[in-house]
């Protein structure tokens, strides 16, 4: 929970993740996990196996959704192009930090430019977009000169307030949970295997990409030996799923076509036999760091699984029984041998 609550506190919008991934390095560093950064910016990291001829690999990403400024408007705000599938009227009201170029970073929120239902007829109903949503500074500006006199410009990052929660009840509620609620699974995986000498049957590498929201943080930095190429992603929950916020959710099928299935029924076998809660499902409008692989021609075996996570894309939450039951599912696939 600690790992979950710092990574979603550390801004990591696509294109601007190196303060997050400074974060896991120190992290694997401190319990003495060697690791690779790659000239796309991924971090890797390998733990022997028994078997080093037939290797799997799983990846988390860290980056998230988030913005950056396309224009700044005569009035002094800021007009932003969103980066990932954030929809607008799930940011309104929204608390975010600009990062300048100089590092320093200046705060707004993101708000209805026909905010005010005393002066805007339509301030209830006019359509949350980019023309009709701006981020408000919290600086004394009314121009745009007075805004670039700050050094804000267009091309600067925009990352979201988190507004982690956890609850007496087991939830944890925040932004960015998408991924990073299953980097700190991957994380917590690592630790345990070097701190208590556990060898995986197949050697096992772990990459933390960071594109993923654009689609393309996994598709490269694979090593040759790989065979099985796991993503941990959030399990996608609404009307028609049955993915829930307490189980492990096992993707079939997401946007991109069916998963391999002999990965599944290993999946669903290692589930039933440990007693690790689960539900198979399908994601409509989806797609992982393993489907960006096999699109890129790799000669692999995709999967994916994760913690089942409400409101993706928007304020999200999962329990912490969801966090437990896919641990125990990737503790106990990293000790199982290949069986295709």
């Amino acid at each position: 929970m600690n790992v979950i609550k710092d990574l979603v506190h550390i801004p990591s919008p696509s294109g601007y993740t190196r303060y997050a991934m400074a974060y896991l390095e120190s992290y694997l560093q401190k319990v003495g996990i060697k690791t690779n950064v790659t000239n796309k910016g991924t971090l890797l990291a390998t733990i022997k196996g028994k078997d080093d001829s037939r290797q799997r690999m799983l990846t988390a990403h860290v980056d998230t959704l988030g913005a950056i400024v396309k224009e700044v408007k005569k009035n002094g705000r800021l007009k932003i192009d969103l980066i990932g599938g954030f929809s607008y009227h799930s940011i309104e009201g929204d608390y975010v930090q600009i990062h300048k170029m100089d590092g320093r970073t200046v705060s707004g929120t993101v708000v209805m430019h026909q905010s005010s239902i005393h002066v805007y007829k339509d301030a209830r109903t006019a359509e949350r977009n980019q023309e009709n949503m701006e981020i408000r500074i919290d600086e004394p500006v009314q121009s745009d000169l007075e805004t670039e006199k700050l050094g804000i410009q267009v091309g600067d990052f925009v990352s979201f307030s988190p507004k982690f929660e956890q609850t007496l009840s087991g939830f944890i509620k925040s932004r960015h949970l998408d991924d990073k609620a299953s980097v700190a699974l991957l994380l917590s995986l690592l630790k345990q295997l070097k701190e208590d000498a556990i060898q995986p049957e197949h050697t096992v590498h772990v990459l933390f990409s960071n594109n993923e929201e654009i689609g393309y943080g996994g598709n490269a930095n694979i090593p040759e030996g790989v065979v099985e190429y796991i993503a941990v992603d959030m399990g996608a929950i609404g009307d028609g799923q049955q993915t829930d916020e307490y189980t492990a959710s096992i993707c079939v099928k997401d946007g991109s076509g069916p998963y391999h299935y002999g990965l599944r029924k290993q999946f669903v076998s290692i589930c039933e036999e440990k007693n690790i809660p689960y539900k198979l499902d399908i994601y409509p409008f989806y797609a992982s760091d393993a489907s960006a692989a096999i699109k890129a021609g790799h000669d692999i075996v995709h999967g994916l699984i994760g913690p089942g996570i409400e409101g993706s894309h928007s304020m999200e939450r999962t329990h912490v029984s969801s966090l437990e039951a896919t641990y125990k599912l990737l503790q106990e696939y990293v000790q199982a041998p290949m069986n295709h």
